[in-house]
């Protein structure tokens, strides 16, 4: 997801006989479609792998920060047992506010239902009869960041999405709201979030996206000096958690990662029609 398939890479692979461009994320921003269609280079994507992983691992930056889980582990680890600041709260009753209702945002939504949350939906294309079967309702992105205590995104990272949440947005939202992001990177304006956050305004944060996590992600940093000074700050907040885009990180998904990018290959080399292929 972080390989950046611009305009100067495409034209080596097509100078080496390449034809096809076999992604295994869902997310295909990072290529330049114009570029491939002027080259003739045909892409296939993986557009789903398990909702399940990325809506689980959304609880899980939920419970972690609500209940400091990381904290207290730390803690007993070096034999200090005390409840101090570790208190969280029930997410029973509380409101979530969830933007963008595709397949993880709809699983997601059925997991919190089960917490007893109200919940709040956004998406250009409401599934009303989802939102009934869930005794929930479709709002306006404005009334999801003025109710939400829990604010979570599932959006893919287009022109008309990127910094979906920057000042503006943050001036809008409850004191204290929990901000979660597993989509993309770019959805948040990370300088603006920092701002929030030393303001206290946001009460906490769960990333396991940075939208300049190329070069950094994936890789093993941890002999190195932080050359990001953004990320070098997110990660100084005692209440942001940040993991290393590694929501989709399960069996089940890495195999259907695999199964569909070989399936994609063999269509196209099958000269068959490529269910998966990249539009726009």
């Amino acid at each position: 997801t972080n390989d950046q398939l611009d305009a100067p890479c495409l034209e080596v692979l097509a100078q080496g006989k390449t034809t096809l461009l076999a992604l295994r994320s869902a997310g295909f921003n990072h290529v330049d479609l114009p570029a491939a269609r002027r080259l003739r280079l045909r892409g296939v994507r993986v557009p789903e792998y398990s909702p399940y992983a990325i809506a689980e691992h959304v609880i899980a930056l939920i419970q972690t920060l609500n209940r400091k889980t990381h904290k207290a582990y730390n803690r007993v680890r070096e034999g200090n047992f005390c409840l101090d600041g570790l208190v969280g709260c029930d997410l029973h009753g509380k409101t979530v506010g969830i933007v963008g209702t595709g397949r993880i945002g709809k699983v997601l939504a059925q997991i919190l239902r089960g917490f007893g949350c109200t919940l709040l939906l956004h998406d250009l294309a409401p599934d009303e009869a989802f939102a009934q079967g869930l005794a929930c309702e479709y709002v306006p992105l404005q009334t999801i960041l003025r109710n939400s205590d829990i604010i979570s995104l599932h959006l893919p990272l287009t022109p008309l999405t990127r910094h979906l949440i920057g000042a503006a947005e943050f001036a809008q939202m409850k004191k204290g709201v929990m901000l979660i992001n597993t989509g993309r990177g770019g959805l948040i304006n990370t300088k603006e979030l920092i701002r929030s956050l030393k303001s206290g305004h946001i009460g906490q944060a769960g990333l396991d996206v940075y939208e300049e996590e190329s070069g950094i992600f994936f890789e093993d940093q941890s002999a190195l000096v932080m050359s990001d000074d953004v990320l070098a700050r997110l990660l100084s907040f005692p209440n942001v958690l940040v993991t290393g885009h590694q929501g989709f990180l399960t069996h089940e998904a890495l195999t259907n990662i695999a199964v569909t990018t070989l399936a994609n290959i063999s269509a196209a080399e099958r000269g068959d029609v490529l269910v998966n292929e990249l539009l726009g």
